[in-house]
């Protein structure tokens, strides 16, 4: 084998969203954009269609479109990103359904797409994308007269359940939408376990779905075996990669494998604090020196034996651990993770 090898396990999604959806009351729809944060958004929203997801939600009505192929007729598709100039043919084509995001958006919908559903998107703190208080307030008769089958705002702090920032939003998002008709949506994963107060009438989960914080009872998900291309073994005083930046204090035996920060394995996880480390057969295994393009450079020496591979992400060791040994957070590590591995499914 000459490729790393990613193992997408389709089946633990599946069960990561009906756990999910096993917390609300609400319907429980699935976050895929990114193609589903890197692993394969047509297999991993047909598995999630089987599991009983009936929404979706992508960033980009491109997305969409791809989406659309996959699953068919049927599934709701939502587009976080509203109708953008030129997007009513893909909209229309594909039966998506954009989150308005501004008078802008709105009127462009009116006037190319009339009589096409749409939902709407609200700013309730973050500051990114939706409608600011003062401008729904002067769109909301018009919007809602035309019944849109969504409104949603996104939490920007629901991943620290303490934060003032969750109440100052959810207070927002009632005021904004008192008396309104349409479901209503708040939460992702962090607001799903905030509590019934943040569920609303549809929740849209999307790391969780995929084994990362906050939702720390979920399943994991991904696999990343990496082949090894040589071992030797240095003495002490030798030094390992690019600026010497790891000497050897003692004889170690040394395993070179076949990625690097070209497959979205971060360079700064070289000579990390914590160790980040390699495993096999549950034995940690540090990376010495630092990661280059594309190659890593192990301290295999704890092995009796060098096997063909080593694994780095996989039931002990998840995407969030090699994130705390980056200095960054699981959602870029997963989506970082590059196209030249070989991507294989299991069910």
């Amino acid at each position: 084998m000459s490729k790393a090898t990613l193992t997408i396990d389709l089946q633990a999604i599946a069960d990561n969203w009906r756990a999910l959806d096993r917390m609300t009351e609400a319907e429980t729809g699935a976050v895929v954009k990114a193609d589903s944060y890197g692993l394969g958004a047509a297999r991993v929203a047909t598995a999630l269609a089987e599991a009983g997801a009936r929404q979706f939600f992508v960033a980009l009505a491109e997305e969409g479109v791809a989406l659309r192929q996959a699953l068919g007729e049927g599934p709701v598709i939502n587009v976080f990103s509203g109708h953008m100039a030129g997007d009513a043919e893909a909209i229309s084509g594909a039966a998506l359904t954009p989150m308005i995001n501004s008078t802008e958006q709105l009127l462009r919908q009116f006037e190319t797409l009339p009589g096409h559903g749409f939902g709407i998107q609200l700013d309730s703190g973050m500051n990114r994308l939706g409608m600011e208080p003062a401008e729904w307030a002067a769109l909301r008769d018009i919007a809602l007269s035309q019944g849109p089958s969504l409104i949603m705002s996104h939490l920007a702090c629901s991943d620290a359940p303490d934060h003032e920032m969750n109440d100052a939003q959810l207070r927002s998002f009632r005021e904004m939408t008192e008396g309104v008709d349409a479901p209503r949506s708040l939460s992702a994963t962090g607001g799903i376990l905030l509590g019934s107060d943040y569920h609303f009438d549809v929740t849209r989960p999307g790391i969780g779905l995929y084994g990362g914080r906050p939702f720390t009872d979920a399943q994991p998900v991904v696999t990343l075996d990496v082949p090894v291309i040589q071992t030797r073994s240095i003495t002490p005083g030798e030094t390992v990669g690019y600026g010497n930046t790891w000497t050897a204090e003692s004889t170690v035996k040394l395993a070179t494998v076949a990625a690097g920060y070209a497959d979205g394995l971060a360079r700064a996880m070289g000579n990390a604090v914590g160790h980040a480390c390699f495993q096999h057969d549950g034995i940690p295994l540090p990376i010495v020196g630092r990661v280059s393009m594309d190659l890593i450079t192990v301290d295999v020496s704890a092995l009796s034996e060098v096997p063909a591979t080593l694994q780095l992400l996989g039931s002990t060791q998840g995407v969030d651990d090699l994130a705390d040994w980056a200095g960054t957070i699981g959602y870029e590590m997963l989506t970082s993770l590059g196209a030249r591995y070989a991507k294989q499914y299991a069910s």
